[in-house]
Parts: C-alpha cells; sequence; structure tokens
C-alpha cells in the first residue's frame, strides 16, 4: 500500500481539522484571517504538486486498484484546489451574511474539497460511492448553513431529499453490478463487461449508478433540484456547487463510462446524446424567462452540463479533452459572475438583474468582469469559452462520418448557443444601459477580491487566445481512459 499516493488527500484532511482547531482559541474579532490563512495553506498546496517531490509527481494505484494517481487525478486536483481556493476568497467577503459558524464553514468546504480528491482518483465502485457521499454530505449542511434565511433552509431541504434519493439509486446499482459480476474495480469490470452487456441485471445497475452521477452534474431529467437550490443557497456554497461539485461529476462520469463499461458505453451512444441535446435545450429554454441572476445561472449551469455531455456523447479522446478544457474556462468565468452578484447585491433584498443597473458607473471593473463572463458563457470569441464550444462541436461533427444523428447533435447545440444569447446579452444590457440604478454608491473591493478577479479575467483571455497549453495537458491526461 503507497500512502504517499495520499499525501495531497491526508494534508487537506489535516487542514480541515485544524481549521476547528484553532477556531476553539481565536478571537472572534480575527476569524475573518481565518480564512485567508486556509486560502494560504491551500495555495502552497496547489504550487506543491508542481514539484518533483510531490504526491501528483507520482503515478501508481493504492488500497489494491481503488485509489489510482495518474494524469487524469492530477488535471482535476488542481483543478479543485484552484476552485476551492477561489470559492474561499468569495467565502471570506460573504462572511459578514454569516450570523454564526464561519469556522466551520471554512471547515466544511475543505471538507467537501477533500471529496472532490478522492472523487479524481476513485478507480472503484466503492471509492466513487464514497466520494460522492463526502462531497453530498458536506454540501447538505453548506447549502442550509444560512439557517436564519427561510429560503436557505428551504434549498437545504430539497438538496437533502434529491441526494438521498440519488444515492439510494447510485448504492442499489452498485449493488446490483456488484452481484452480477462480482467486480468492484474499474479495469476489472472493463474485462468482463462484454460477457454482461445482454445482462438485463446488470444493466439496471449500470444505470442507476449513471442516475447517481446524473445528479451531480445536473442532466436531464435529474436537474430539477438547481433552481431553488442555487437561488436559496449561499453564494459561496452557490459558486461551488456549480464549479466543483459538477467537475467532480464528469471525472466520475469519464472514469467510469470509459474506463469501466467501455461496451456498454458504446451500445449507449444514442442515449447519450438524446441526453446532452435535451439537457442543452432545457437550460437554455428554460434560462429566457428568468429575472433572478442564481436561477439565471442555475438553468445556465443545466444548458452548460449539457455542452460537456457532448464531449461524452462523442465517445473519443478528442470529445474528453474538450470536457476537461470547458472545465476550466468555466471555473473563471462563473466564479467571476457568482463573486460581482455577491459584492453588488449584498445590500439588496433580491438578485433581480434590475440590481445590475448602473454597475458601470459604480464599478467599471466590476461591469467590465460581469460583460466578460456574459460574453465567454454565451460562446463568443476571443475567450475561454467560445473554444469549450468550438472543441465539444468539433469531437462532434467528426463522429458525424460514423453516426449522422451526431450532426442533428451539432445543430441541437449551435441552437442553444443561439438562445443563450438572449438571455446573457439581458445581463450585459442591464449594466451598462439601464438606467434605473438601485444605487449610485461606489463598490469597494478587498485586495483578495481584487487579485481572484484578475485571475479570473486572465483565465478567460488566457484560455480563449492561448488554448493549446491546457488543450494539450487535457489530451494527455485523458490518455488514461484508453
Amino acid at each position: 500500500m503507497n500512502l504517499s499516493l495520499l499525501s495531497l488527500e491526508i494534508l487537506v484532511t489535516a487542514l480541515g481539522l485544524l481549521v476547528l482547531l484553532v477556531d476553539l482559541w481565536l478571537p472572534p474579532e480575527r476569524k475573518r484571517w481565518l480564512g485567508r490563512a486556509t486560502i494560504a495553506a491551500l495555495a502552497l498546496l496547489l504550487v506543491s504538486t508542481f514539484t518533483a517531490h510531490s504526491s501528483c509527481a507520482q503515478s501508481g494505484e493504492a488500497f489494491g486498484g481503488l485509489f489510482v494517481q495518474d494524469a487524469l487525478a492530477v488535471f482535476f486536483k488542481r483543478f479543485f484546489l484552484l476552485t476551492t481556493i477561489l470559492v474561499l476568497v468569495l467565502a471570506e467577503e460573504y462572511s459578514d451574511r454569516l450570523a454564526v459558524g464561519l469556522a466551520e464553514y471554512y471547515a466544511l468546504i475543505v471538507f467537501a474539497l477533500l471529496g472532490m480528491l478522492f472523487a479524481a482518483s476513485a478507480a472503484n465502485l466503492v471509492l466513487l460511492f464514497v466520494a460522492v457521499e463526502l462531497i453530498t454530505s458536506t454540501f447538505y449542511i453548506l447549502v442550509g448553513f444560512t439557517r436564519g434565511r427561510v429560503r436557505s433552509l428551504e434549498a437545504g431541504a430539497k438538496y437533502l431529499i434529491f441526494g438521498a434519493l440519488a444515492s439510494a439509486f447510485m448504492v442499489f446499482g452498485i449493488a446490483l453490478v456488484w452481484g452480477t459480476t462480482g467486480k468492484f474495480n474499474f479495469s476489472e469490470l472493463a474485462m468482463v463487461t462484454t460477457y454482461f452487456v445482454d445482462n438485463p441485471l446488470f444493466l439496471f445497475g449500470v444505470l442507476f449508478i449513471l442516475v447517481g452521477l446524473g445528479f451531480k452534474v445536473a442532466a436531464v431529467p435529474f436537474q430539477m433540484w438547481i433552481p431553488d437550490v442555487y437561488q436559496g443557497a449561499p453564494d459561496p456554497t452557490t459558486t461551488f456547487l456549480a464549479v466543483g461539485s459538477k467537475a467532480a461529476g464528469f471525472v466520475l462520469l469519464l472514469r467510469f463510462l470509459f474506463a469501466a463499461i467501455p461496451d456498454v458505453t458504446v451500445q449507449w451512444t444514442n442515449l447519450l446524446m438524446i441526453g446532452a441535446g435535451v439537457t442543452i435545450l432545457y437550460g437554455n429554454l428554460c434560462a429566457l424567462p428568468q429575472r433572478n441572476l442564481k436561477r439565471l445561472l442555475g438553468y445556465s449551469s443545466i444548458a452548460h452540463a449539457g455542452y460537456l455531455l457532448l464531449g461524452v456523447a462523442a465517445l473519443s479522446s478528442a470529445g474528453q479533452a474538450a470536457v476537461l478544457y470547458y472545465l476550466s474556462g468555466y471555473l473563471f468565468t462563473l466564479t467571476a459572475a457568482f463573486m460581482i452578484i455577491t459584492l453588488v447585491m449584498r445590500h439588496l433584498d433580491s438578485e433581480d438583474i434590475s440590481g445590475l443597473a448602473g454597475l458601470h458607473q459604480r464599478s467599471p471593473f466590476l461591469a467590465a468582469v460581469m460583460a466578460l463572463a456574459m460574453v465567454s458563457l454565451a460562446g463568443i470569441p476571443p475567450l475561454a469559452g467560445f473554444m469549450g464550444k468550438f472543441l465539444l462541436l468539433k469531437a462532434v461533427i467528426e463522429q458525424g462520418s460514423v453516426t449522422a444523428g451526431y450532426y442533428g447533435l451539432a445543430f441541437v447545440a449551435l441552437a442553444g448557443v443561439v438562445i443563450s444569447l438572449y438571455y446573457y446579452f439581458g445581463v450585459v444590457r442591464a449594466v451598462y444601459w439601464s438606467q434605473a440604478a438601485a444605487s449610485n454608491e461606489a463598490i469597494t473591493l478587498s485586495g483578495p477580491i481584487r487579485v481572484a478577479l484578475g485571475v479570473c479575467v486572465a483565465g478567460m483571455l488566457w484560455l480563449g487566445l492561448f488554448p493549446g497549453g491546457v488543450l494539450r495537458w487535457a489530451e494527455s491526461a485523458v490518455l488514461v481512459l484508453k
């Protein structure tokens, strides 16, 4: 057993426990600095993953193949660390709206990160379930953390009900798969799947596992929790759900479909294509009438899950690499949008789009960042969102020579992009051209927020203008799925 491969996970666990312990002796006026210390610790861990002596520089298996360290795992672990750092910066800015339990909030974010790190290295159905449960259980608390708000409690209750139902489907599916094959390990499953492709119990087990993962990535028809939970949860929690939890779902989906059951995946191509197309249309059409920014971004998140499923449905290395690239751009874009919502709406009773009116006068910098975020989400060049959608569509169209249905799927995706222009540019219109400003007071920005927004803008522009580096990294990461 190679415990050195788990050194990152061990350090993150220790950090979460340390945050809780330090809080016992820290005076109330210094608790906000606990967040900055946590951010600094995670930043050091992120930097350390690029050193020659870190666990991320190694490759191998632990616990009898249950845990794997490979290029795909390293890609997502760095992704999750960066996501958590940005979310913690947002949580520090949001801290004045948390009546109690600030240290607990930071610790829960760290423990959710731990679940995501395990998800990146899951090569066994048991660890897959444990990682999903660790992530979901922490979010049960994070979603309803502001228990003084009825909307937050409602969001927490809905997430708990749907999350528990998804977990029940998943554990039942795992039981059926193990009962028919006697295998938990992905590589061992891949070797015997050929003999069970016509076994109804095995196929039901696979379907139930996909139901659980569909809940994590918010794919139709498992998306019904998204709008209410996104609206009611604290802004940092919503950001972490939309980026970190979704990415965890996709790394598990990629490993399960292509490393564990490749023979079934090929047979279910039409199901994956239909799921992607319906998810794109549902998310974009439902976003059209939305006035609440968080609900709008919730339905937008469903649509983006559909775009990401294009890369899964393409059944190619190009499609899988496009998924990783798209998630990278989505991280910077959506985090920037939620940071601005938090800053602008902090003194308002609602999150209506009208709250952005006059933002270009109150803070030209925030107005420009919000416009860039919306343009990137819409898929307009030269930002990260455009290149991500281009790569996904390219992977789908390349498969059209094999199956004509891929051309129809590409058309649906393009239609979704056109529909999304309306509501994304509705936000830009509110920022620059709406006259009814909610407030004329200038918005002051803290140092960490300025840095975080600068990182997001740089990420959107760099990935859009110079995609080669990240794309090559993504292409090398998905080679382990062959």
